[in-house]
């Protein structure tokens, strides 16, 4: 293509959405519907992830030893655990700290009548996961590992959090499966009026031997810039009311605040910006070469 030819296809992209400038902004008014549909959706969904991460961060396996194994083998066991995949962290608690952490957390005060250390074979590896879907994998591998007497794990925990993993994606999918094709549609309908309004003038071009490429074009640019003004809108909008919405949860459900925590929103845009352009110039575009090669027929 040469260089005028492409300055020509932009300008006449421009052109063609003041052009039909009703039209162009149904277009950019569904577009910018659907993706701001998207980019709520999108942050509801990255904030519950990010909660039922750090729920996850919070699970973990306890790997207790058999009675008088040496610490020399205590240690290799670490070691063994660390390598896994499956594993992010891994803390010792030696008995006397597991002591002081029952102490506390139950006897509150009421261990004088205890001179002793009860859990004096007690001390053990606390093991966190990277994904506690990863959970059955790792209990089943420490179960057969020579000086682990037992493996505590809570498989309720587990399942439910990989459920509600699995539930966000499944959600995730769907939903930006149905605006896509829904805002795909819409355009397709507003690049269809488009080329009636022009069909004598696409006929003429035709005839003097314009390549369908040089007449598809300025409808495709056309497409995409809708796209990309459709997306900015919305992200912009979202950008604005996120931050106020946290600041009313914080503010009037300071309870709710304290157990839930909350992406920062450049986070949540640092993801969803580029995301929602790349969305909205991809259903400019395919909603236009579609429309176009259905029928762009003279």
């Amino acid at each position: 293509m040469r260089i005028s030819t492409f300055f020509y296809t932009i300008k006449q992209g421009f052109i063609n959405i003041f052009r039909n400038k009703w039209f162009s902004l149904a277009s950019i008014a569904t577009i910018g519907a659907c993706l701001f549909l998207f980019g709520l959706f999108f942050a509801i969904i990255e904030n519950f992830q990010h909660i039922v991460k750090t729920a996850q961060e919070g699970v973990s396996i306890t790997v207790m030893f058999e009675e008088g194994l040496a610490d020399e083998r205590i240690q290799e066991i670490g070691q063994m655990i660390e390598k896994r995949t499956e594993v992010s962290k891994v803390v010792f608690v030696s008995a006397d700290e597991a002591w002081e952490g029952f102490k506390e957390d139950y006897l509150k005060g009421y261990a004088d009548g205890f001179p002793d250390n009860p859990l004096e074979n007690s001390s053990h590896y606390e093991v966190y996961l990277n994904d506690v879907s990863m959970q059955p994998a790792l209990v089943t591998y420490l179960e057969g590992v020579t000086g682990v007497r037992d493996v505590n794990r809570s498989e309720i925990t587990a399942s439910t959090l990989t459920g509600v993993n699995a539930l966000i994606a499944y959600i995730s999918v769907g939903i930006i499966a149905i605006l896509f094709a829904v805002s795909i549609f819409l355009i397709s309908n507003t690049v269809t009026i488009g080329i009636s309004v022009r069909k004598e003038e696409i006929s003429i071009m035709k005839y003097i031997g314009a390549t369908d490429f040089f007449v598809r074009s300025p409808f495709v640019i056309e497409g995409m810039l809708i796209g990309v003004i459709g997306a900015l809108i919305p992200v912009g909008i979202i950008y604005v009311l996120y931050n106020k919405v946290i600041e009313y949860i914080m503010v009037k459900f300071s309870v709710l605040a304290r157990l839930l925590s909350f992406l920062p929103v450049e986070e949540i845009f640092r993801t969803l910006l580029p995301i929602s352009i790349i969305m909205g110039v991809g259903i400019g575009f395919l909603g236009s070469i579609t429309t176009v090669r259905k029928h762009l027929r003279v």
